[in-house]
Protein backbone atom coordinates (compact mmCIF):
# COMPACT_ATOMS: atom_id res chain seq x y z
CA UNK A 1 0.00 0.00 0.00
CA UNK A 2 1.12 2.92 -0.99
CA UNK A 3 0.45 6.38 1.71
CA UNK A 4 0.26 9.83 0.16
CA UNK A 5 2.57 12.50 1.43
CA UNK A 6 0.67 15.10 -0.13
CA UNK A 7 -0.48 17.69 2.78
CA UNK A 8 -2.19 20.97 3.27
CA UNK A 9 1.59 22.70 1.96
CA UNK A 10 1.58 21.35 -1.09
CA UNK A 11 -1.61 23.33 -2.12
CA UNK A 12 -1.87 26.89 -2.92
CA UNK A 13 -5.07 26.94 -0.29
CA UNK A 14 -6.39 24.26 1.88
CA UNK A 15 -9.20 24.20 4.00
CA UNK A 16 -9.69 21.85 6.29
CA UNK A 17 -12.56 21.17 8.43
CA UNK A 18 -14.06 24.50 8.40
CA UNK A 19 -16.86 25.20 10.72
CA UNK A 20 -19.35 28.49 11.33
CA UNK A 21 -21.83 28.85 13.07
CA UNK A 22 -24.62 31.61 13.51
CA UNK A 23 -26.82 31.48 16.18
CA UNK A 24 -26.88 27.38 16.14
CA UNK A 25 -26.75 27.31 12.54
CA UNK A 26 -23.76 25.62 10.50
CA UNK A 27 -23.82 27.86 7.52
CA UNK A 28 -20.28 26.14 7.14
CA UNK A 29 -20.27 22.82 8.08
CA UNK A 30 -16.98 20.74 8.38
CA UNK A 31 -15.72 21.66 4.65
CA UNK A 32 -12.72 20.64 3.43
CA UNK A 33 -11.28 21.96 -0.32
CA UNK A 34 -7.79 21.93 -2.00
CA UNK A 35 -6.55 24.20 -4.76
CA UNK A 36 -3.87 24.38 -6.62
CA UNK A 37 -1.97 27.26 -8.28
CA UNK A 38 -2.80 28.00 -11.49
CA UNK A 39 -6.43 26.64 -10.91
CA UNK A 40 -9.48 27.97 -11.87
CA UNK A 41 -12.18 25.93 -9.26
CA UNK A 42 -15.91 27.17 -9.57
CA UNK A 43 -18.06 27.31 -7.01
CA UNK A 44 -21.59 26.03 -7.48
CA UNK A 45 -24.60 25.07 -5.37
CA UNK A 46 -28.10 26.30 -4.57
CA UNK A 47 -28.70 29.87 -2.80
CA UNK A 48 -28.16 29.32 0.78
CA UNK A 49 -25.50 26.36 0.30
CA UNK A 50 -22.57 28.56 1.90
CA UNK A 51 -21.06 29.37 -0.83
CA UNK A 52 -20.64 33.28 -0.02
CA UNK A 53 -20.26 32.46 3.09
CA UNK A 54 -16.95 30.36 2.22
CA UNK A 55 -15.17 33.17 0.63
CA UNK A 56 -16.21 35.50 3.70
CA UNK A 57 -14.02 32.93 5.56
CA UNK A 58 -10.77 32.87 3.48
CA UNK A 59 -10.73 36.72 3.04
CA UNK A 60 -11.45 37.12 6.88
CA UNK A 61 -14.60 38.51 6.63
CA UNK A 62 -16.23 36.20 8.95
CA UNK A 63 -14.25 34.34 11.34
CA UNK A 64 -14.05 30.48 11.58
CA UNK A 65 -15.92 28.32 14.42
CA UNK A 66 -13.44 25.63 13.90
CA UNK A 67 -11.00 24.39 11.29
CA UNK A 68 -8.37 25.61 9.15
CA UNK A 69 -7.68 27.71 6.39
CA UNK A 70 -3.76 27.59 4.92
CA UNK A 71 -2.64 29.48 1.94
CA UNK A 72 0.65 28.85 1.09
CA UNK A 73 1.12 27.28 4.63
CA UNK A 74 0.07 30.41 6.36
CA UNK A 75 -2.83 30.16 8.70
CA UNK A 76 -5.23 32.54 7.55
CA UNK A 77 -8.05 32.00 10.63
CA UNK A 78 -5.65 34.65 12.81
CA UNK A 79 -5.06 36.98 10.47
CA UNK A 80 -7.05 40.11 9.98
CA UNK A 81 -8.22 41.34 6.61
CA UNK A 82 -5.77 43.58 5.50
CA UNK A 83 -3.05 40.88 6.49
CA UNK A 84 -4.94 38.59 3.90
CA UNK A 85 -5.04 40.83 1.25
CA UNK A 86 -0.68 41.57 1.87
CA UNK A 87 -0.48 37.76 1.99
CA UNK A 88 -1.93 37.44 -1.87
CA UNK A 89 -5.64 36.97 -1.39
CA UNK A 90 -7.60 39.17 -3.44
CA UNK A 91 -11.46 39.38 -3.40
CA UNK A 92 -14.00 40.84 -5.70
CA UNK A 93 -18.09 41.03 -4.34
CA UNK A 94 -20.94 40.71 -6.72
CA UNK A 95 -21.47 44.49 -6.92
CA UNK A 96 -18.71 46.37 -8.42
CA UNK A 97 -16.57 48.09 -5.96
CA UNK A 98 -15.22 51.19 -8.11
CA UNK A 99 -14.89 54.73 -7.49
CA UNK A 100 -17.76 55.68 -10.44
CA UNK A 101 -16.16 59.07 -10.43
CA UNK A 102 -12.76 58.59 -10.81
CA UNK A 103 -11.46 57.59 -14.69
CA UNK A 104 -10.55 53.85 -15.84
CA UNK A 105 -6.49 54.67 -15.21
CA UNK A 106 -7.39 56.38 -11.61
CA UNK A 107 -8.83 53.76 -10.57
CA UNK A 108 -5.98 51.09 -11.61
CA UNK A 109 -4.01 53.66 -9.82
CA UNK A 110 -5.12 53.99 -6.91
CA UNK A 111 -5.25 50.30 -6.52
CA UNK A 112 -1.19 50.32 -6.85
CA UNK A 113 0.44 48.40 -4.64
CA UNK A 114 2.96 51.30 -3.80
CA UNK A 115 -0.14 53.40 -2.09
CA UNK A 116 -1.44 50.87 0.11
CA UNK A 117 -0.09 52.31 3.59
CA UNK A 118 0.36 55.65 4.39
CA UNK A 119 3.91 56.42 3.68
CA UNK A 120 3.56 54.77 0.44
CA UNK A 121 0.20 57.24 -0.40
CA UNK A 122 2.25 60.39 0.91
CA UNK A 123 5.16 59.55 -1.44
CA UNK A 124 3.35 57.74 -4.05
CA UNK A 125 3.71 59.52 -7.79
CA UNK A 126 2.76 59.01 -10.84
CA UNK A 127 6.10 57.61 -12.07
CA UNK A 128 6.51 55.48 -15.31
CA UNK A 129 6.52 52.49 -13.48
CA UNK A 130 2.99 53.30 -12.32
CA UNK A 131 1.89 54.36 -15.96
CA UNK A 132 3.17 50.71 -17.35
CA UNK A 133 1.65 48.57 -15.02
CA UNK A 134 -2.09 50.48 -15.03
CA UNK A 135 -1.40 50.29 -18.86
CA UNK A 136 -0.34 46.81 -18.96
CA UNK A 137 -3.37 45.83 -16.80
CA UNK A 138 -5.78 48.19 -18.40
CA UNK A 139 -4.87 45.71 -21.69
CA UNK A 140 -5.51 42.65 -19.42
CA UNK A 141 -8.79 43.56 -19.23
CA UNK A 142 -10.19 44.99 -22.69
CA UNK A 143 -10.24 48.64 -21.60
CA UNK A 144 -6.96 49.96 -23.32
CA UNK A 145 -8.79 52.46 -25.08
CA UNK A 146 -10.71 53.28 -22.11
CA UNK A 147 -8.26 54.78 -19.52
CA UNK A 148 -9.63 58.42 -19.54
CA UNK A 149 -13.21 57.74 -19.38
CA UNK A 150 -15.03 58.02 -16.30
CA UNK A 151 -15.90 54.45 -14.52
CA UNK A 152 -19.78 55.31 -14.16
CA UNK A 153 -20.44 55.54 -18.03
CA UNK A 154 -18.64 52.06 -18.64
CA UNK A 155 -21.08 49.45 -19.54
CA UNK A 156 -21.91 46.74 -16.84
CA UNK A 157 -19.46 44.33 -17.64
CA UNK A 158 -16.41 47.19 -18.03
CA UNK A 159 -17.34 47.60 -14.58
CA UNK A 160 -16.58 43.91 -13.62
CA UNK A 161 -13.56 43.83 -15.81
CA UNK A 162 -12.43 47.39 -14.20
CA UNK A 163 -12.31 45.92 -10.19
CA UNK A 164 -10.87 42.44 -11.66
CA UNK A 165 -8.21 44.75 -13.17
CA UNK A 166 -8.28 46.41 -9.53
CA UNK A 167 -7.22 43.22 -8.17
CA UNK A 168 -4.81 42.07 -10.49
CA UNK A 169 -2.57 45.26 -10.35
CA UNK A 170 -2.03 44.02 -6.89
CA UNK A 171 -0.69 41.20 -8.06
CA UNK A 172 -2.49 38.16 -5.92
CA UNK A 173 -1.89 34.93 -6.21
CA UNK A 174 -5.41 33.68 -5.61
CA UNK A 175 -8.16 35.84 -6.98
CA UNK A 176 -11.74 34.97 -5.27
CA UNK A 177 -14.77 35.93 -7.91
CA UNK A 178 -18.20 36.39 -6.61
CA UNK A 179 -20.80 35.78 -9.98
CA UNK A 180 -18.48 37.87 -12.12
CA UNK A 181 -20.74 37.15 -15.52
CA UNK A 182 -23.94 38.06 -13.76
CA UNK A 183 -25.61 40.61 -15.79
CA UNK A 184 -23.31 40.43 -18.72
CA UNK A 185 -24.29 40.29 -22.32
CA UNK A 186 -23.33 36.90 -24.10
CA UNK A 187 -20.14 38.44 -25.88
CA UNK A 188 -18.98 40.04 -22.18
CA UNK A 189 -19.22 36.88 -20.70
CA UNK A 190 -17.19 35.26 -23.48
CA UNK A 191 -14.58 37.37 -23.18
CA UNK A 192 -14.27 37.41 -19.10
CA UNK A 193 -13.57 33.14 -20.11
CA UNK A 194 -10.86 34.83 -22.17
CA UNK A 195 -9.62 36.97 -19.49
CA UNK A 196 -9.55 33.76 -17.14
CA UNK A 197 -8.04 31.45 -19.07
CA UNK A 198 -5.38 34.63 -19.08
CA UNK A 199 -5.40 35.20 -15.39
CA UNK A 200 -4.25 31.83 -14.08
CA UNK A 201 -0.60 32.12 -15.59
CA UNK A 202 0.36 33.57 -12.61
CA UNK A 203 -2.43 33.19 -10.63
CA UNK A 204 -5.14 30.64 -9.22
CA UNK A 205 -9.02 31.89 -9.10
CA UNK A 206 -11.87 30.55 -7.11
CA UNK A 207 -15.11 31.71 -9.12
CA UNK A 208 -18.42 31.32 -7.67
CA UNK A 209 -21.16 31.12 -10.34
CA UNK A 210 -24.83 30.17 -11.32
CA UNK A 211 -24.20 30.27 -15.01
CA UNK A 212 -23.42 26.88 -16.07
CA UNK A 213 -22.17 27.12 -19.64
CA UNK A 214 -19.87 29.58 -18.37
CA UNK A 215 -18.91 27.20 -16.11
CA UNK A 216 -18.06 24.60 -18.57
CA UNK A 217 -16.23 27.19 -20.14
CA UNK A 218 -13.78 27.79 -17.44
CA UNK A 219 -13.88 25.31 -15.13
CA UNK A 220 -10.57 22.72 -14.36
CA UNK A 221 -12.45 21.75 -11.34
CA UNK A 222 -16.28 22.34 -9.97
CA UNK A 223 -17.17 21.85 -6.35
CA UNK A 224 -20.55 21.57 -5.46
CA UNK A 225 -21.57 22.87 -2.28
CA UNK A 226 -24.82 21.90 -0.65
CA UNK A 227 -25.89 22.86 3.09
CA UNK A 228 -22.71 24.04 4.09
CA UNK A 229 -20.61 20.65 3.25
CA UNK A 230 -19.03 19.75 -0.19
CA UNK A 231 -21.54 17.26 -1.87
CA UNK A 232 -19.69 16.70 -4.95
CA UNK A 233 -16.29 17.51 -6.75
CA UNK A 234 -14.76 17.19 -10.29
CA UNK A 235 -14.63 18.04 -13.48
CA UNK A 236 -18.14 19.54 -14.94
CA UNK A 237 -18.79 16.43 -16.53
CA UNK A 238 -18.72 14.42 -13.35
CA UNK A 239 -20.89 17.06 -10.92
CA UNK A 240 -23.54 16.78 -13.98
CA UNK A 241 -23.83 13.28 -14.06
CA UNK A 242 -23.94 13.15 -10.14
CA UNK A 243 -27.36 12.21 -8.73
CA UNK A 244 -27.12 14.16 -6.07
CA UNK A 245 -26.14 17.41 -7.68
CA UNK A 246 -29.15 16.82 -9.72
CA UNK A 247 -31.64 16.64 -7.52
CA UNK A 248 -30.41 19.51 -4.89
CA UNK A 249 -29.35 21.73 -7.55
CA UNK A 250 -29.11 21.26 -11.45
CA UNK A 251 -32.67 19.87 -11.77
CA UNK A 252 -34.44 22.81 -10.69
Amino acid sequence: MTISTVGPKDFLLAVEDLTVSFDGFKAVNGLSLYVEENEIRVIIGPNGAGKTTLLDLICGRTKATSGTIQFHGKELTTMKEHQIVNAGVGRKFQTPSIYEDLTVFENLELSFPRGKTVLGALAFRRDRVVIERVEEIAAQVFLSDLLETEAAILSHGQKQWLEIGMLLIQSPELLMLDEPVAGMSVAERVKTAELLHTIIKNHAVIVIEHDMKFVEDIAHRVTVLHQGKVLSEGSMEHVKADPHVVEVYLGH
